[in-house]
């Protein structure tokens, strides 16, 4: 498979799908793909969503995706579901939840399997994000697994972060003082017509001013309905105004930096690991680990053996 860079450029579709599938299956093009994109991001503004299962996630970017493109915005959605104990693939769910805007032009939704990312973030999903920039989509949209770790890999891929529980969310809530609570940008109470929303929204807003009394941006907390198409355009303008607080602080520059710090990182730490496990040392690993128990060495000395194989 080979990608046709100017297409990508252009916005075809097709141009799109095909670098989107060599980033998802790590083919060989990645490097001259993600190199070939490289002097033509900074457009979009990238948002996480992330919160636990049952938040209606997806329910809640569907109605956003609507209000976004009644103003002419258009969307890439990476939905970054649980890889399939089966087939290794991404399970596909938020892709049925969102169909109805699959014949949009102005909307590209493209689940990715975590394939093991413990952040709930698939590895590639921020080369994915680049394929959707370079294109000149206005809105890239990450929405994770939402598996209740702490998924800091969120804040750092997106510039606006949203975090979005429901009334029946008590654990979470409290979870979030340790965990969610720091990255969040946004709160958002969904499914708010059910019972006990009210009291979410004080217990969460309670723990914003107590965390938050000397920060520029407070993050605001917002009563949804999916359902109900409730909320959603105070969430729209919520996410504009934080986009607007980013850039009159000059923080986009700097989130852009962090993520490019970020990748290099990534690569750096890839290119080691494949040049360190030749066949030789994985023979050596697997050969030591079926020795009985008392005759294996520590892993601090195991590692030094390895090291010291040329």
């Amino acid at each position: 498979m080979t990608f046709d860079i100017k297409g990508i450029l252009d916005g075809k579709r097709l141009a799109i799908s095909r670098a989107l599938s060599i980033i998802e299956n790590q083919r060989a093009e990645i490097d001259a793909l993600t190199d070939a994109l490289h002097g033509h991001l900074g457009h979009a503004f990238r948002i996480g969503v992330t919160g636990p299962p049952g938040a209606g996630k997806s329910s809640l970017l569907d109605n956003l995706i609507e209000v976004w493109r009644q103003t002419g915005k258009t969307i890439g959605i990476i939905s970054v579901d649980p890889t399939s104990p089966f087939s290794g693939g991404a399970i596909l769910g938020d892709r049925v939840r969102m169909m109805r805007h699959y014949k949009d032009n102005g909307v590209f939704i493209r689940s990715m399997a975590t394939r093991g990312s413990l952040g709930g973030l698939s590895v590639r999903a921020q080369d994915a994000a680049d394929v959707y920039d370079a294109a000149g989509i206005d809105m890239i949209v990450f929405e994770t697994v939402g598996v209740g770790q702490v998924e800091l890999d969120v804040a750092k891929a997106a510039d606006t972060t949203i975090v979005v529980i429901v009334p029946e969310s008590g654990d979470e809530v409290q979870a979030m003082k340790a965990g969610l609570m720091e990255i969040a940008d946004i709160f958002v109470i969904n499914k708010a017509d059910r019972a006990g929303a009210d009291k979410a929204f004080r217990e969460v807003r309670g723990m914003v001013d107590l965390r938050l009394k000397q920060a520029d941006w407070k993050p605001p907390v917002l009563k949804t309905s999916a359902i109900k198409h409730e909320g959603i355009d105070e969430l729209a303008d919520q996410i504009e105004r934080h986009r607007e607080y980013l850039e009159q602080n000059d923080l986009l520059i700097r989130k852009f930096q962090d993520r490019f710090r970020m990748k290099i990182r990534d690569i750096i730490a890839d290119r080691l690991s494949s040049d360190f496990w030749t066949q030789e040392r994985k023979n050596l690993l697997d050969t030591t680990l079926n020795r009985p128990i008392e005759a294996i060495p520590s892993p601090v000395r195991l590692a030094q053996t390895l090291f010291k194989i040329k």
